[in-house]
């Protein structure tokens, strides 16, 4: 359970310089804090309580076969761990707009290559950890396919999350930990959605998970693995971001 702090906004707006933020505290009868263009109340009444993701299903517990049935029949996509499952929450047009980018050049750098990227629609089953879930792109690379039982794929190479303000927490922090049980990941890829901002982490020769940060539009995006390399300019390209 964490703490999560909602940014306020005035007339429509939700992000001020600093030059906004100070006349506006100096008008208010309240104090606020000021970060990166986000002004927050400090009284804590403002403050929300979520969890990582909300739970769909709270009856009882689920099987693994009564998830999959479940998710067969259901026209939103839910995620599977230890036997709740949970509602994934939507996309917004940046978010889909860099998707559409990211998985376009990745289809074209890979087609002389072994390796195949795969969408949102593709289940990744970690029978470690006992999740389902569906990340926003994986790349697989071994040379039988990636298809296992009950159309769920378990040994990807890559796995990209483009982050929204509801999902970044977790694709960071736990969903992180439960992929770092996959043996065939090598490197795994977070897109920020509002702010040109990439991380890569990336296992290295001893084992251990190393993070390569991008934050610059001019800056080129190394996936080391797949021997290919993305301008941040086309993966931003057509958003806000520019």
């Amino acid at each position: 359970m964490q703490k999560v702090r909602t940014p306020i906004t005035i007339d429509g707006k939700s992000r001020f310089t600093v030059e906004e933020y100070i006349a506006f505290e100096n008008s208010s009868i309240e104090k606020h804090e000021f970060y990166q263009g986000e002004i927050f109340p400090l009284n804590e009444g403002t403050d929300m309580e979520v969890e990582d993701p909300e739970a769909a299903y709270h009856k009882r517990l689920m099987t693994e076969e009564e998830y999959l049935a479940f998710e067969d029949a259901s026209e939103q996509k839910h995620e599977y761990f230890q036997g709740e499952v949970f509602a994934m929450a939507g996309a917004s047009d940046q978010h889909n707009e860099i998707f559409t980018n990211l998985f376009g050049e990745l289809t074209f750098r890979l087609k002389s290559k072994k390796c195949r990227p795969y969408g949102s629609d593709k289940r990744l089953k970690i029978p470690q950890n006992r999740l389902y879930t569906y990340p926003d792109i994986s790349i697989y690379c071994n040379t039988n396919t990636p298809f296992e039982a009950a159309n769920s794929s378990q040994e990807p190479t890559v796995l990209i999350e483009i982050l929204s303000e509801s999902t970044k927490d977790y694709d960071r922090g736990r969903k992180f930990k439960f992929y770092r049980d996959i043996g065939t990941l090598k490197e795994y890829i977070l897109i920020d959605s509002e702010s040109i901002s990439v991380e890569n982490f990336r296992l290295n020769s001893s084992n251990h998970w190393e993070l390569e940060e991008f934050k610059s539009i001019e800056q080129n995006l190394v996936i080391a693995t797949l021997d290919i390399v993305i301008p941040l300019s086309e993966i931003y390209a057509h958003t806000e971001l520019r």
